[in-house]
């Protein structure tokens, strides 16, 4: 009875251990904190991607003293005063606030899932630890780092489709309630 039960043990730890697979690693390890109050129309570039009847409108969040600057795949953009609240927490923007993250909804699945991610390259960063890659968007739903020329696939994942094979985009937990969105990790 005891062999059964190391048997069993065995593969009940096998079993949980391989249940992990790739679900680890869909998300970054870098710190990224923002709740952004948009029920007031404060930023309509935002507001266009928080719109999931409007999937691939991607927004990027970028901060830099005492503004938020909000900018779309489509060429909407705006800035905002941080509020009272919005100076007293702690923000984190992904790896570098001046270039930020990106928002929206892809355009693959119904209804569409909202992807939040790093706005680096996250080939080029990773290879030198500077945040110096800030992708570029375009209004067809990718994003392209203009040092390695990878182009990413904002609304599957933020994987690689087009250049040399690599890691998909830092992408960071997101949800959208009403107004109010939260990134974090």
């Amino acid at each position: 009875m005891k062999r059964y039960t190391y048997y069993i043990m065995a593969l009940l730890a096998v079993a949980l251990l391989s249940g992990c697979g790739e679900a680890e690693f869909e998300y970054s390890r870098y710190p990224c904190r923002f709740v952004f109050n948009n029920t007031a129309s404060r930023s309509p570039a935002l507001a266009s991607a928080m719109n999931a009847d409007s999937p691939g409108v991607f927004c990027r969040v970028t901060m830099k003293g005492n503004y938020f600057y909000f900018s779309t795949n489509h060429g909407l953009s705006d800035r905002v005063d941080k509020t009272a609240v919005d100076q007293q927490v702690s923000i984190a923007l992904g790896v570098y606030n001046e270039t930020g993250i990106i928002v929206g909804y892809g355009n693959l699945d119904y209804p569409a899932t909202f992807y939040a991610y790093d706005s680096q390259c996250p080939n080029c960063y990773g290879d030198t630890g500077l945040p110096r890659y800030s992708l570029s968007m375009d209004t067809d739903g990718t994003a392209e780092c203009g040092s390695c020329h990878r182009k990413y696939d904002m609304s599957n994942q933020g994987l690689v489709v087009n250049g040399d094979a690599g890691r998909g985009m830092m992408r960071y937990h997101a949800t959208v309630t009403g107004g109010v969105l939260n990134v974090n990790n």
